[in-house]
C-alpha cells in the first residue's frame, strides 16, 4: 500500500470507530432509557433450589420501591408485611431492633442495565456484607411490571440456596 491508501484506510477505520462508540453509547442509553423510573414492590418470591420450595419471605404484601436515575445510579428499600412496631424509641429493646432489621432490605449504588440484566454495584447496604459487591438481577418487562431474578445464592437470613423472584409496578 502506498501512503494515500493507508492514510484513506485509517480514516476508514476511525470512521468506523467513531461510529461504533456512538451507536454503543445510544444503545446503552435506550437501555438505561428503558429502564429508568420509580418502581413499587408487588411481590417478593424465593425458591430454594435444592427442594424448589417456594415461599413469600417479606410476607404476602411486602412495601418498598425502586428508583433506577438515568445517571447510573439506584436506590431500593422495601420492608416486609406485617412489620413489628415497638412501643417507642426510647423504650424499644435490642430484640425489637434485630426484629426490624431483620424485616427490610435497603441498599444503594451505581447500575448497569444492558436490556437483559441489571448489575448493581453496592455503594452502602444495611447489609455491609454487600457494600462494594456487584448484585446481579436478570430482568424481564410484563407491561408495566419490572421482573428480576437473582442467580442462585445462599440467602442472608438462613444460607439456603435460592433464587429470588421480585415484582415491581412503574409507578412513574
Amino acid at each position: 500500500m502506498n501512503r494515500k491508501q493507508i492514510a484513506i484506510v485509517s480514516v476508514m477505520a476511525v470512521v468506523v470507530l467513531v461510529t461504533a462508540i456512538g451507536f454503543s453509547r445510544r444503545t446503552q442509553a435506550q437501555t438505561t432509557n428503558q429502564l429508568a423510573g420509580t418502581y413499587r414492590m408487588i411481590s417478593y418470591q424465593r425458591t430454594v433450589v435444592a427442594t424448589g420450595e417456594t415461599t413469600e419471605p417479606m410476607g404476602k404484601a411486602p412495601q418498598g420501591h425502586v428508583i433506577y436515575g438515568r445517571d447510573g445510579r439506584f436506590v431500593m428499600f422495601y420492608v416486609a408485611d406485617g412489620r413489628p412496631t415497638p412501643s417507642g424509641l426510647a423504650t424499644m429493646t435490642d430484640q425489637e431492633r434485630a426484629d426490624l432489621f431483620k424485616t427490610m432490605v435497603a441498599y444503594s449504588g451505581t447500575y448497569k442495565f444492558d436490556g437483559k440484566a441489571i448489575t448493581h454495584h453496592v455503594d452502602i447496604s444495611f447489609n455491609q456484607i454487600w457494600t462494594g459487591t456487584n448484585q446481579v438481577r436478570n430482568v424481564k418487562f410484563e407491561g408495566r411490571k419490572l421482573v428480576t431474578t437473582t442467580i442462585p445464592a445462599p440467602a442472608s437470613f438462613d444460607g439456603k440456596v435460592s433464587v429470588i423472584v421480585t415484582t415491581f409496578e412503574k409507578v412513574d
